[in-house]
């Protein structure tokens, strides 16, 4: 057997159903569909979801949580990742998205406390946590929160 000889098996294509072409066809008038009725209208039938009148899954089941739609998302940093500056550097977050530290500003940056920091830099961010607010304090640094 070759590649140009392979078929698929018998049976296994049929050809459409086309409905609505004339009496002759034995598809004609009705297009299959009967006479009148919700499966012979435009669009008629039932959803996927219809469960034949019966209250729908998603109203049975009970609704839980909250979404806070003025929740702040910040891109956040640890202190650890600042050690690659130079000394005297102004961080700012395009700094940090130039050194691919974070991809996106969203509602600004955090910097959080893991970590060490050895180099003397400016931090200019939204927020800082006490702890990483202390170390770069104590590597001589200092913070602006804008």
């Amino acid at each position: 057997m070759r590649l140009h000889e392979l078929k698929p098996a018998a049976g296994a294509k049929t050809q459409r159903k086309r409905v609505g072409r004339g009496i002759g066809s034995g598809l004609g008038k009705t297009a299959a569909k009967g006479h009148k009725g919700q499966l012979a209208r435009s669009g008629g039938g039932k959803g996927p979801a219809f469960e034949g009148g019966q209250t729908p899954l998603q109203r049975r089941l009970p609704k839980r949580g909250f979404n806070n739609i003025f929740k702040k998302e910040y891109a956040i940093v640890n202190v650890k990742e600042l050690d690659r500056f130079e000394n005297g550097t102004v961080v700012t977050p395009q700094v940090l998205i130039d050194a691919g530290l974070i991809k996106k500003v969203k509602d600004g940056v955090k910097i959080l406390g893991t970590g060490e920091l050895t180099k003397s830099l400016t931090v200019q961010v939204k927020g800082v946590t006490k702890s990483a607010a202390a170390k770069i304090e104590a590597a001589g640094g200092k913070v602006e929160v804008v």
